[in-house]
């Protein structure tokens, strides 16, 4: 099978979730290439690799974040889908500041997996984007996530992450998780900054930051 860029790398050292991973990325008509371990994976993957990369955090002997590291070495471009059952916070924000593109606590449910996935073949194929105007600005909100999405108004509006949390009947831990991902991709420092980049793309009145923004 050649590389292209609907290639998934799927790369996870238990079999079960391996071969269930791969099932189901097939299904929807993608290449997978799937690593039973992290060495394996960059053994094999060539420089002209393109596509994704589903890597579990925790693996033994070299483990996701190291494999993340390697490819930041290798100068990969290649977007990272994080995947742990163990998804504690300082694990997730180094991921995310290494530049992940989601990181998603198993047992996960498959539809948003393959959300996020489409989304990082798509990023893969475009250019970084660089803010430079309004136009920029409405393109660096146009790759969130979806989930990324349901966070980034309500955090803009002014809820805290007890109460968006409440709004998305999701854990709190997991709101603070997005919110961080929300900042990074957007290049916001502080909350203000997410603020004015959502006044500056036309999506808030700024005379009314706390209208609820989810249904």
């Amino acid at each position: 099978m050649t590389d292209s860029a609907t290639t998934v790398y799927v790369v996870d050292d238990d079999a079960g979730m391996l071969e269930s991973t791969q099932w189901l990325l097939e299904s929807v008509g993608l290449n997978v290439r799937a690593y039973a371990d992290g060495r394996q994976f960059l053994e094999a993957l060539t420089d002209t690799a393109s596509g994704c990369v589903i890597l579990d955090v925790r693996m033994p002997g070299l483990g996701g974040l190291n494999v993340q590291e390697e490819l930041q070495k290798r100068g990969s471009r290649l977007p990272i889908i994080f995947v742990s059952g163990h998804a504690d916070v300082p694990i997730v924000v180094r991921a995310f500041k290494s530049g992940a593109v989601d990181f998603i606590e198993k047992p996960f449910n498959e539809q948003l997996l393959l959300d996020s996935v489409q989304q990082a073949l798509q990023e893969h194929q475009q250019p970084e984007p660089q803010p430079q105007g309004n136009e920029d600005t409405e393109a660096l909100i146009a790759t969130l996530t979806r989930r990324e999405r349901d966070v980034f108004l309500p955090l803009a509006q002014g809820y805290t992450s007890r109460e968006i949390a409440e709004m998305l009947d999701v854990s709190i831990k997991t709101i603070d998780l997005y919110r961080s991902r929300v900042m990074k991709r957007l290049g916001a420092e502080r909350m203000p900054d997410v603020t004015g980049i959502a006044i500056a793309a036309g999506l808030m009145d700024p005379l009314d930051l706390r209208k609820s923004a989810v249904e």
